[in-house]
């Protein structure tokens, strides 16, 4: 059983930025990594994606240009950096992992292993 634990969301106004991270707390094998979010009544949606090799990376449309997805093996550490942040930013944003190198990334099927979450809230 892998646990992962995300952090560094928080309250910030538009425009702001932030940090997110996703630390495994196992760390055997090698894992795909996603961001996905969920506000308040709204599905969760894919947001971000990046391969172990860190050679393929994706993003949703509405995130482009703001937002940058990267990892650190050596930590088992996914970060999620979003800038220019807005109020529709606003959700639980959750990291996910597949050891599964092959499934589509965006998929919240693909994915095995699901952090608790952590608030991100955009001020207007």
């Amino acid at each position: 059983q892998v646990q992962l634990v995300e952090s560094g969301g928080g309250l910030v106004q538009a425009g702001g930025s932030l940090r997110l991270s996703c630390a495994a707390g196992r760390t055997s094998g090698t894992y795909n990594w996603g961001w996905f979010r969920q506000a308040p009544g709204k599905e969760r949606d894919f947001v971000a994606a990046i391969s172990w090799s860190g050679g393929r990376t994706y993003y949703v449309d509405s995130v482009k240009g703001r937002a940058t997805i990267s990892r650190d093996i050596a930590r088992n550490t996914v970060y999620l950096q979003m800038n220019s942040l807005k109020p529709e930013d606003t959700a639980l944003y959750y990291c996910a992992a597949t050891r599964n190198l092959n499934a589509p990334m965006n998929l919240r099927t693909s994915y095995t292993y699901w952090g608790q979450g952590t608030q991100v809230t955009v001020s207007s």
